[in-house]
């Protein structure tokens, strides 16, 4: 087993921004990483298993929820802590961080945000610990970009809703304690129902055969005439705003989780090139090694710089959707085009488990794709500035 030698690049100083709780949050999710995520998770992407062992820890470095006020057991920490516990998290493996995404932004946050004091208490202390662990239904078999036109829906029965439909590509789904689903009801507007494994109908079959994120635990929705107590309607927010806004925060994250992917494949490409010898000396003295170097700390340090103002603007309130959206597009492409050229520096040791790069590439290759496509933050983006959306 191979020690985990990690340092962190920061070329512009930027610690001196941050408060001295951040740097703690962040150093002990570092540590906890180093402990406990990167000596199994090789063997875990491998076997295409999800190491459900780790989820108490996750719970105890504030993986869960961190942002989530203290009276519903989160941490009460601010935006730019969690941030950086997602980045430290990523810079194990983008799977495991995205069970820690999909729980804090996707699920706390919505209880959080369009529940009702009774659901937050009743859910969320006890997903802030792992003690149950959630999902987030949108995306449908027909439906990824434009789920304004999902099939989901359910109907008022009386005493009860009818909820049909199936929903795709879930993060958590196999072993999810509760769902976050989103569907229509008879009127055609979109709600947040609260689905609990257990209720008859639903089942959670898993998705199996993946090359990306092979860590994390994928699988389908289904919802067969699956009768929904009126309680676990989310109140205080519908239509597709109300899904929207949960991704809001769990892009948020992804825009800092992509940094540590980065760092993790440029630290392991720096520390090969000076130890590899050809024609005499480390390939690091070599011209061609160090452009991609040099390219690949520049583009960490921007991307750092970027997403540190934007925790700055979601604590003080005033992130727009188009500023997160350009975060998680710019720093994900970064951060796959840093894997692809570490890759070369390692030549053919890159393509073996014993690095983490290969593994970081295919996972970034769906943390490209998921929680908006890297074509539709584009356009977002677009819309933003010209006013015009190119969607339709």
């Amino acid at each position: 087993m191979k020690p985990d030698l990690f340092q962190a690049p920061d070329y512009y100083n930027l610690d001196d921004l941050l408060t001295e709780e951040h740097k703690l949050v962040r150093d002990s999710a570092r540590a906890w990483v180093k402990r406990e995520v990167s000596p199994i998770i090789e063997e875990y992407a491998q076997k295409a298993e999800f190491p459900k062992q780790i989820i108490k820890g996750l719970g105890e470095i504030g993986g869960f929820g961190p942002y989530i006020p203290e009276e519903y057991g989160g941490a009460g920490l601010d935006q730019i802590s969690y941030g950086l516990i997602m980045q430290e998290i990523e810079r194990g493996d983008s799977g495991v961080r995205s069970t820690s995404s999909v729980q804090s932004s996707l699920v706390m946050y919505p209880i959080w945000k369009y529940g009702n004091e009774e659901q937050r208490m009743k859910y969320l202390p006890k997903l802030a610990t792992g003690e149950y662990m959630g999902c987030f239904g949108l995306t449908e078999p027909n439906y990824g970009s434009d789920p304004g036109s999902m099939i989901t829906n359910f109907k008022d029965m009386g005493d009860h809703y009818l909820l049909n439909g199936a929903k795709m590509w879930i993060s958590n789904a196999p072993f999810a304690d509760i769902a976050i689903v989103w569907a229509k009801s008879e009127e055609g507007r979109i709600h947040g129902l609260i689905v609990e494994r257990g209720m008859e109908g639903f089942t959670t079959p898993e998705t199996h055969n993946k090359w990306s994120l092979r860590a994390s635990s994928t699988g389908e929705l289904i919802f067969d005439n699956v009768k929904v107590p009126k309680e676990n309607l989310l109140p205080n927010k519908s239509g597709l705003g109300a899904p929207l806004g949960c991704l809001d925060s769990a892009r948020y994250g992804i825009a800092w989780g992509a940094i540590g992917a980065a760092m993790d494949c440029y630290d392991t490409a720096l520390r090969y090139a000076k130890e590899r010898i050809q024609f005499d000396k480390p390939i690091a003295g070599t011209q061609l090694q160090q452009k991609k170097l040099a390219e690949m700390i520049t583009e960490i340090t921007k991307a750092q710089l970027l997403t540190w103002r934007l925790g700055v603007l979601r604590n003080e309130g005033r992130a727009t959707t188009a500023q997160i959206s350009m975060a998680k597009r710019n720093n994900v492409d970064m951060a796959i085009h840093i894997a692809r050229e570490a890759r070369q520096i390692l030549g053919g040791m890159g393509i073996t488990g014993e690095y983490s790069i290969m593994r970081h590439m295919m996972n970034l290759e769906s943390v490209i794709t998921y929680e908006g496509t890297h074509d539709i933050h584009l356009l977002i983006t677009g819309m933003d500035i010209t006013g015009i959306p190119a969607f339709k």
